[in-house]
Formats: structure tokens, C-alpha cells, sequence
């Protein structure tokens, strides 16, 4: 049986993995957030390595506040990047599998295509710098690992974009969108599903990976898309908003290409229009 770890379990895709993993008997999973294991801590990362065989690892313990970011930049590096490099070296010496998830924001948004693996990184804000530095020390430590950028995640759980909009549409307040940056959504139910699929099948083909639902839209789109699910598209008030007050600069374009994804892995990746009515749907 497979033992796998799943750091900041309690966060947006960990509960989604955790849902997934009701139905996987086969699997013993380790399942702990922040207040039982602190990845930060050579120690406790130290003891839970020595304690039982763990064959892979699922980092989903991130520094996520964009905006906060900017003002607490030693507390996101520690985090994103140096607390990685401590779950890097701990599970090669251990010979376990890490499996991390990465960001669109590694980019500037510069260029007008989606971006592959290939492409030059070039952070603008802080959370993106400490998410690259992060990547950079798994890529520089170990070598059975896969990296998984994704953007716009959104799931059922937690604090996101998605469930902001359901709950400003049962208020029926005026949502004013910004239509500035382009990208693509992703259903974190579909992530933590991949990621549950390659321990299942053993998958060897490690590296760098990138991972979103398919197409592209702005925020005001993704917006739109919501409230057609839930059949108030009429009755709240949507405007466009070509402004974006933000303390951190964020890419304007980062749309992920998955080209090299879709030719390593058996996945079939769902439109992101699909994929929002599919998680309304399924949590009525």
C-alpha cells in the first residue's frame, strides 16, 4: 500500500484531494495542515519522514495572499521557497515522490500566446518571486518530482474568486469585474483528480508540468459564467471594470499551454465553462 503525504491539507486543494480520497481504500493517506505539521520546521518535517515510509508527497501548504505578499515578503519566502527546499531534500533522502503546484504568476504576462514549460520566467510580484525560487530549489535538489503550475484555482472550499461571486449574488450586490487580465480558471477538483491519478498509476514522467482547465476569459467573463450556473445572470447588476487597484502587479496574459501535459498524462482536460457548471452542479 502507498503512503502519501499531503501537506496543507486543510487549504482549498487539500480538501480537494481529501475528497478524492474517500474513495481511494487502496492509498494510506497522511493528511495535515499547518497546526500538525509546520514545513518550515526541519524538525517536525524531519520526524514525520523518519516515522513512516512515505512514498509521495503533495504540497499544497502555500503562502497565497497576493496582495499581503507584498508587505510580508520574508514570511511568503519562507513559506513558498525555503520551506520547499526543506520537503525537497527530505524526500530524496527518503526516496519519496514530491509533487508541488506552482503558479501562472512565475510570469510578466508580456507575450501574447499561451505559455509553456520552456518559456522565460520573469516574476512582478512577490508571491510569484517566492513561488519561483520554490520550484527552483525542488529542480535543483531532486529529481523525481513534478511541478504543477496552475492558475486561478477555485473549488467549493475555502476562500476564491468562485465562491465570492455565489455569495455577492445572493446579496444581489453591483459586482463591478475587472476585464485587465486574462487567464484561465481552474477547478481544483480537477487538479487534485491528476495529481491522485499519477500516484495511482506510478507515473514516471517527472518535470515540469502546467495545469489548468482549457480556453481562456477575463475575470468579468469567469464571473458571467458563475452566475449563468446558478440562473442569476438577469437579476445581478455585472459591470465591466477596465481598472485594477491592486497593491501587487499582477500578469496581464497567463494562459498556460498544456501541450506537453496532455502528451505525458492520460488526461482529459474539461473546457473552464464546463467546469464551473460541473462544481455547481455537483454541490447543489
Amino acid at each position: 500500500m502507498k503512503t502519501v503525504l499531503v501537506t496543507g491539507a486543510s487549504g482549498q486543494l487539500g480538501r480537494c484531494v481529501q475528497k478524492i480520497a474517500k474513495k481511494e481504500q487502496e492509498i494510506d493517506w497522511l493528511f495535515m495542515d499547518s497546526s500538525k505539521l509546520d514545513i518550515s520546521s526541519k524538525t517536525e518535517l524531519e520526524k514525520i519522514f523518519k516515522s513512516k515510509h512515505i512514498d509521495y508527497c503533495i504540497n499544497c501548504a502555500a503562502y497565497t495572499n497576493v496582495e499581503k505578499a507584498e508587505s510580508e515578503k520574508e514570511r511568503a519566502f519562507e513559506i513558498n521557497a525555503e520551506a520547499v527546499k526543506n520537503l525537497a531534500e527530505n524526500c530524496k533522502k527518503h526516496k519519496s515522490v514530491l509533487i508541488h503546484i506552482s503558479t501562472d504568476y512565475v510570469f510578466d504576462g508580456e507575450i501574447d500566446r499561451p505559455y509553456n514549460e520552456e518559456d522565460i520566467t520573469n516574476p512582478i510580484n512577490i508571491y510569484g518571486a517566492s513561488k519561483l525560487k520554490g520550484e527552483k530549489y525542488i529542480q535543483e535538489t531532486m529529481d523525481q518530482y513534478f511541478i504543477f503550475r496552475t492558475s486561478w484555482l477555485y473549488s467549493e472550499f475555502g476562500h476564491n474568486f468562485y465562491n465570492t461571486i455565489l455569495r455577492k449574488a445572493e446579496e444581489k450586490a453591483t459586482l463591478n469585474i475587472t476585464t485587465a487580465q486574462k487567464g484561465t480558471p481552474t477547478n481544483g477538483n480537477h487538479l487534485a483528480a491528476l495529481i491522485v491519478n499519477i500516484i495511482k498509476e506510478e507515473n514516471n514522467h517527472f518535470g515540469l508540468y502546467h495545469y489548468s482547465n482549457t480556453g481562456e476569459t477575463t475575470w468579468h467573463g469567469f464571473a458571467e459564467e458563475i452566475l449563468k450556473a446558478l440562473n442569476t445572470r438577469e437579476s445581478v447588476s455585472l459591470n465591466q471594470d477596465n481598472s485594477y487597484k491592486t497593491k501587487a502587479a499582477r500578469p496581464l496574459f497567463s494562459v498556460l499551454d498544456k501541450t506537453k501535459l496532455k502528451s505525458n498524462f492520460k488526461a482529459e482536460i474539461a473546457t473552464w465553462e464546463d467546469a464551473v457548471l460541473e462544481l455547481y452542479n455537483t454541490n447543489l
